[in-house]
């Protein structure tokens, strides 16, 4: 079992006797059945279904009072989600507050199920940790040390799992683009959500155009966001990578005929393989 402290993770706290389903009207995920143990994936949509913010929602059950939901969110995001969910608060009895001064994220991954709460988007991804800032560096070595973000990121992407920001662009991407469909990110029988009707139209009727996709270098890791070619045709962007493998969000019919062509894809001097 390794252990990462996501440090370019962040907490926002969503608390008080409506919590439940403030958030259930609000994002893809379903927060009503969100039980301890699980750190379930969601997003908060534009009115056009485009991805704002993506998190891991996780409950703080207390014995004697209201849940608290636990929104595991992208650092530099937190004060912006914590707006938006404001805009959206009128008159609902819930308290919405940044706790990332105070609590921090470390993942358990490469092994048994550690303690935690599960990832729902992948088995292999292992769990989540939301712990006191102040803890975390005496509570590493009890892991064996930390391995690091870039680590974690590696064993992520070989799981085919993307991340927001660089292999998906925020304010521009449906959620089926960042496979929140494929992992467990989208409920589709929960109701209503802002941007949901896109969303179910995009499922039932199949009009998913990009994914992100798993590939194989043969060369130097593109940087995210360098254009991928198939002869004189644009298919997409890169994403994230490590060692030779990467993440890219492309055009699947474009980089289908690629394929069934013997077509390379190309991003500046390196080839992708579709894995």
């Amino acid at each position: 079992m390794k252990a990462a402290h996501l440090t370019d993770r962040g907490v926002v706290r969503v608390g008080g006797p409506e919590a439940r389903g403030f958030l259930q009207g609000l994002v893809t995920g379903n927060a009503l059945t969100l039980q301890p143990g699980e750190a379930r994936w969601a997003a908060l949509l534009s009115p056009q279904g485009k991805i704002l913010f993506d998190f891991l929602m996780s409950v703080k059950a207390e014995a004697n009072g209201p849940d608290e939901i636990l929104l595991d969110v992208k650092h530099d995001m937190t004060a912006d989600l914590v707006k938006r969910l404001t805009l959206y608060k009128l008159r609902a009895k819930v308290e919405i507050a940044d706790e990332s001064d105070l609590l921090g994220v470390v993942a358990l991954y490469g092994g048994a199920p550690g303690e935690g709460d599960r990832d729902s988007r992948h088995p292999e991804l292992g769990t989540r940790l939301i712990l006191q800032v102040g803890a975390i560096d005496a509570q590493m070595p009890t892991f064996g040390g930390d391995a690091g973000l870039a680590d974690y990121s590696a064993h992520r992407i070989a799981l085919g799992v993307p991340e927001g920001g660089v292999d998906f662009a925020y304010g521009d991407a449906f959620p089926h683009e960042a496979d929140m469909d494929q992992f467990n990110g989208v409920d589709f029988k929960k109701g209503c959500f802002i941007g949901q009707e896109v969303v179910a139209r995009m499922q039932y009727r199949g009009t998913t155009r990009n994914r992100v996709l798993k590939v194989a270098l043969e060369g130097a890791a593109p940087p995210p966001g360098a254009i991928v070619m198939a002869g004189e045709t644009r298919v997409g962007v890169m994403g994230s990578s490590a060692g030779a493998r990467g993440l890219a969000l492309l055009r699947i019919d474009r980089a289908e005929e690629a394929a069934l062509a013997g077509q390379a894809l190309v991003s500046g001097e390196t080839r992708l393989r579709l894995m």
